[in-house]
């Protein structure tokens, strides 16, 4: 009995280890988000950090369309991030167990 609980510990620990090595890798996987066909891109990691935001010149006249613009493209990365957070991470999980979150 003694060796089936360590055994379960170690399982745990190694576990636990490769959760926090995808979410390092998670930090450096970047997704890109866009409205209006490409006028507003936005470039974020699967962490939320946004790190590039390309805006056409087309739409920099009109203040309010540009802000509509950006919330678009900023929804659409997050939705990606998401996604692509949620498949990486379920890939480490065993068959059948589900994430928290």
């Amino acid at each position: 009995m003694k060796g089936g609980m360590g055994n379960m510990m170690k399982q745990a620990q190694m576990m636990q280890a490769n959760m926090q090595k995808a979410q390092e890798e998670l930090a450096n996987i970047e997704v890109d988000g866009s409205a209006s066909n490409g006028l507003v891109k936005v470039t974020m990691t699967c962490k939320n950090l946004v790190k590039r935001v390309n805006i056409d010149d087309s739409v920099m006249d009109d203040k309010e369309t540009l802000e509509d613009l950006l919330v678009i493209a900023l929804q659409d990365a997050g939705k990606k991030a998401e996604e692509t957070a949620n498949a990486h991470m379920s890939s480490l999980m065993p068959a059948g167990m589900k994430l928290p979150f």
